[in-house]
């Protein structure tokens, strides 16, 4: 028998998850920890680093010390979580900035700037529509001058997490080819930064990361953190990618013509690809580069869909009992609405549309009477969601002609619905299968740990190997067809309604 394992540290917006398996994909350990944040005011959301830090060590600790003695049989530790940030950190790895995800809208105006600027060459040359890491920098860089002065790298959290752990000198700082696109800095084809656009913005190269595969050994454990978390020291740490990435390579959505739905927190389609072809014409796709080498992502997400979920069950639908069972509740009562809602329809962009950027947009319930119920305005947000993501994977079909996108992996909360997969395939037109495996992002951290170490010799194969399909739900004709027009209805929308909110705003 394999002792060996394996421990993935997932750097959540929320929590720091931590679980280890072993070489057959099992999870053997877990823990979770919360992570401190401070809301000091509207659009302000700050993450500082020694909390995160903590966090994190703390969760690993944890977890050792469920493991006992087979803590010593960890071979590698890789890392994932969120995908878009910023974090100057100074000499000697301090926390100068604090970690700015993409809750904290303070950058905001520098990044309408910079997209009227450079709207084109994100997207054409780092792969974005919307760009992190490019506007942060420049807000701190105008906002807090002296601060600024004392930067010795802009990281992103994982790269933090490691320099740390691993005691690395500021040189030895990396940042793995996932995270590229979202910093809004990166030349996605060639994985490395774009002399074009650091220039553009006044941004030495020399302030960045070296950008590296996702299955590359950064460092390893230092003496001094092995003994804060109850490990070995000259554990190798492995650079791991972004949740959305390691979830792909968990789900195995690792051959061009594959694509995963997450139905998450920020719900988003993953369609695998073997070259970038910019959607310049409307804007829809973003692209990740893969934790397989070569091979990219062409991605649509919708800003906080799931959070929407959350916040309709939360208000509107939740009783006295757990949101579990409320959802659960709500789920059964839209399924039983027919296709198209008896006529009612929905905009569930509460964040605006990213892809393609229409900040304006916002929530929208339309077309509604006493005749409709809560299950009618649970599944028309479903249904809209679903048009945006059909909207988008229409693009993914013409950039990318030469693949069948037939079938369609669904992944994330969203997939245990007793209606979303029936209705995205209706929706899409395409089959949409579950899985039998939830820990996607986490388990594809630990494949990338064990490629590094050669436990694994494929990426792919691995991840063929640990996941099933649990269910298939075939699209439906005549839902097909009451779909096809909504969802054209729908883009209309999307065009025809900002200059309404613009008009709304005149009178808040």
């Amino acid at each position: 028998m394999n002792r060996q394992l394996l421990m993935a540290v997932d750097l959540g917006t929320s929590f720091i998850k931590c679980g280890v398996y072993d070489t057959e994909s099992i999870c053997v350990e877990e823990a979770m920890e919360p992570v401190k944040d401070e809301r000091p005011s509207p659009g302000v959301f700050i993450q500082r680093g020694d909390d995160l830090f903590a966090s994190v060590v703390n969760c690993i600790k944890v977890v050792s010390e469920k493991l006992g003695e087979r803590a010593q049989d960890i071979a590698a530790i890789a890392f994932t979580g969120q995908m878009s940030g910023f974090m100057g950190v100074g000499k000697d790895w301090e926390d100068i900035t604090t970690w700015s995800c993409s809750l904290d809208s303070r950058y905001m105006p520098y990044a309408k700037r910079q997209m009227e600027e450079l709207k084109d060459e994100f997207l054409e040359i780092s792969g974005t529509n919307f760009p992190q890491m490019a506007p942060k920098y420049e807000w701190f860089k105008t906002e807090y001058p002296e601060l600024s002065k004392k930067i010795e790298k802009y990281v992103m959290i994982s790269g933090y997490v490691i320099g740390r752990l691993g005691e690395l000198k500021m040189e030895e700082a990396v940042m793995d080819r996932s995270y590229a696109s979202w910093t809004g800095l990166a030349d996605i084809r060639q994985d490395k930064w774009s002399e074009e656009i650091c220039q553009s913005i006044g941004l030495k190269e020399k302030y960045l990361p070296k950008m590296v595969e996702s299955n590359t050994i950064c460092g390893y454990l230092s003496g001094r953190a092995a003994r804060e978390v109850g490990l070995k020291s000259g554990i190798p740490l492995v650079s791991g990618a972004g949740d959305k990435v390691a979830g792909c390579l968990g789900a195995a959505n690792v051959e061009a013509g594959d694509i995963v739905f997450e139905a998450s927190s920020y719900g988003e389609i993953s369609c695998c690809v073997e070259e970038y072809r910019p959607d310049m014409q409307e804007k829809r796709l973003d692209v990740l580069a893969a934790a397989v080498p070569g091979k990219y992502y062409a991605t649509h997400f919708i800003a906080g869909s799931g959070i929407t979920l959350d916040w309709f069950v939360n208000h509107f639908v939740r009783k006295e009992e757990s949101l579990k069972d409320a959802f659960s509740r709500i789920d059964r009562a839209a399924k039983a609405v027919p296709a198209g809602c008896d006529g009612m329809m929905a905009l569930g962009l509460l964040g605006g549309s990213s892809m393609p950027l229409i900040e304006e947009l916002k929530g929208l319930f339309m077309g509604f009477d006493w005749s409709h119920d809560a299950g009618h305005f649970y599944r028309a947000l479903l249904e809209s969601f679903s048009y945006d993501f059909s909207l988008a994977l229409e693009r993914v079909d013409h950039l990318y002609p030469e693949y069948p996108w037939d079938r369609v992996k669904m992944i994330g909360g969203g997939a245990k619905s007793v209606l979303w997969p029936e209705m995205a395939a209706d929706i899409t037109g395409k089959t949409h299968c579950t899985m039998n495996r939830g820990d996607v992002s986490m388990w594809g951290a630990c494949i990338l740990a064990g490629n590094a170490v050669e436990i694994f010799d494929s990426l792919e194969e691995t991840a063929k190997k640990n996941v099933k399909v649990s269910g298939i739900y075939e699209p439906g004709a005549e839902n097909c067809n009451i779909y096809e027009g909504r969802k054209r209805l729908y883009k209309a929308y999307m065009q025809e309604f900002p200059a309404f909110y613009k008009r709304l705003e005149k009178y808040s």
